[in-house]
């Protein structure tokens, strides 16, 4: 048996007890390479593992979640979890570094949103969820200058002089670039029409800036949409091609699909003083 003074319980899902999710839980390892296992109360469960309180306390873990290679593998392994009960069918995924005293206060949160985490688990039977991301792509206009009748070599300035040279060529860019944002707005309100054919439901996220902008390839480019889907399983190849057809022969644009996910854009998040409690 667990020791709670020297453990917590990490959770990683609500899902329905069934033998299914038992055996899969069987064979899961989670954050801390502890077993993962199955709290039950009733019709709901949720996939957890006992975590040393000295590693996942309120102190320790805020200091991990603040460092960004131990807070990637903590991000690895709750996502490893919860991908590997996602085909079961509904599974609600819980936010990252949901963290309980014990096995019974989890057993309480289960009762205490029962309401709530039931109509969902329904919600997302047989759903998944795919990311659509639009960023635009001025190097596939070509800075601008093909629309502006100049040469990309800059040959066209021949006559000016330096200063009025360097002012032309940058007014092309800016040009181009404008082109490629409006050509990006224009490709995502088509994507987001299609999508909308399939999708029973649409998250749209807060674009990327910075670093995070360019995770999915690296590539340059600004991020005009970032919004997840809530797609029926069995139509998730319609979606994808539908989607990409949106965005066919846009020049200046660059498009993201990925996919499926277990639904963590449509998940409740935890309880507000549930989630992170004092051994």
């Amino acid at each position: 048996m667990t020791d709670i003074a020297e453990h917590m319980v990490y959770a990683y899902a609500v899902l329905r007890p069934t033998p299914e999710a038992a055996r899969a839980v069987a064979a899961l390892r989670g954050v801390a390479d502890e077993q993962v296992g199955l709290v039950e109360t009733g019709d709901l469960a949720a996939a957890v593992g006992p975590v040393p309180a000295e590693e996942f306390g309120e102190e320790p873990l805020k200091a991990r979640l603040e460092e960004l290679t131990r807070l990637e593998s903590l991000a690895r392994g709750h996502h490893g979890v919860v991908s590997a009960l996602a085909p079961l069918g509904a599974v609600l995924p819980l936010r990252l570094a949901t963290v309980y005293r014990d096995e019974d206060r989890v057993r309480q949160t289960l009762q205490e949103r029962r309401d709530e985490f039931l109509p969902l688990l329904e919600r997302l039977t047989g759903r998944v969820e795919w990311g659509v991301k639009v960023y635009t792509d001025a190097k596939d206009t070509g800075g601008g200058e093909e629309a502006s009748g100049a040469p990309e070599d800059g040959s066209g300035d021949a006559g000016l002089s330096p200063g009025r040279a360097y002012l032309a060529a940058r007014r092309r860019r800016r040009r181009g670039a404008e082109d490629a944002w409006q050509a990006a707005v224009r490709t995502a309100a088509r994507i987001a029409d299609e999508a909308g054919e399939i999708a029973v439901e649409r998250v749209a996220h807060r674009p990327q800036r910075g670093e995070l902008a360019g995770v999915g390839g690296g590539e340059p480019g600004e991020n005009i949409a970032n919004d997840a889907y809530l797609v029926p399983a069995d139509r998730a190849a319609d979606f994808r091609a539908r989607v990409l057809a949106a965005a066919e022969g846009q020049e200046g644009v660059r498009v993201e699909v990925t996919g499926p996910w277990a639904p963590y854009s449509f998940a409740l998040p935890p309880a507000p003083a549930a989630h992170q409690e004092s051994a």
